[in-house]
């Protein structure tokens, strides 16, 4: 596998990837990502170049600190065949029987791929499937600001509360990871008059509108569409696709999303983890 670096390769496979939506969203937006400063330390590997049959994205291997933390080891994925899929899991670039993963991507078949390469391994597999979804345009808000908030970038002092409601949250591992997402790419949260959220959402290190979340005395107030449509301008002004990943059976966020401007995508948006024994 061959390590893109330069500026010029990335804005190439960049174009590429963009002729391929919405197949390739979790891999683009990584590549956008380690193309306009980094922040998560991933790579952008390719079989060959500049005619290419796989693109992996990874977290680089001098930043593994902690073999069992699937949060921070998040890889994406997008492949031509499913030779170039198998021949990367065969190899060392993806999945290793000693660290914890977390692989992202849009392909039919590629769950089962990593569920076979996995298992073999000896590590532990769970597949979630989500619904993509994106807005073409930055997401125009059903509401106006309520009077008694206001709008507000995530602060490192709420990330207790993000974990604790965080369906995949709730440990030290989960806790350190969205403090980095705070700390390091544009978020948005709506403050009460105590200054406490009641809504918010961030951004990914693969572009990814994610942990979207209101409380529930808050919710049916239309104040998903404010934070979102925050972000999808920022997102909309340095060219990134804007886009979320839902739970199928999430109808209030699938039904929040649409009514502000988000299009459902077809296929399934995979996210796989994977653990050792």
């Amino acid at each position: 596998m061959l390590i893109l670096r330069s500026p010029a390769q990335l804005q190439l496979l960049e174009e590429t990837l963009r002729k391929n939506l919405p197949a390739t969203l979790p891999v683009l937006g990584t590549v956008m990502t380690v193309a306009r400063g980094n922040p998560f330390s991933h790579e952008v590997l390719v079989d060959s170049w500049p005619h290419f049959g796989i693109v992996l994205t990874r977290l680089r291997p001098e930043d593994h600190r902690d073999p069992r933390d699937y949060y921070i080891n998040q890889l994406s994925v997008f492949y031509r065949d499913k030779g170039a899929l198998q021949m990367l899991l065969e190899g060392t670039e993806a999945v290793t029987r000693e660290r914890a993963f977390q692989i992202m991507g849009m392909q039919d078949g590629l769950d089962e791929a990593v569920q076979e390469v996995a298992s073999a391994r000896g590590l532990k597999v769970e597949t979630i499937r989500y619904r993509a979804m994106i807005s073409p345009e930055p997401p125009q808000p059903r509401r106006q600001m309520p009077p008694d908030l206001r709008l507000a970038p995530v602060s490192p002092s709420h990330v207790p509360l993000l974990n604790a409601v965080w369906a995949l949250g709730g440990n030290a591992r989960s806790q350190a990871f969205l403090l980095g997402l705070v700390r390091t790419l544009p978020s948005a949260c709506l403050l009460d008059r105590r200054g406490r959220p009641v809504s918010w959402s961030l951004l990914d290190g693969q572009g990814c509108l994610r942990h979207g979340y209101t409380v529930p005395a808050w919710r049916g107030h239309g104040l998903t569409g404010l934070t979102l449509a925050e972000l999808g301008r920022r997102l909309h002004a340095g060219g990134f696709p804007i886009y979320g990943a839902v739970l199928p059976h999430n109808t209030a966020s699938l039904h929040a999303l649409q009514a502000v401007g988000f299009v459902p995508q077809p296929g399934t948006f995979y996210m796989i983890l994977g653990t050792p024994k």
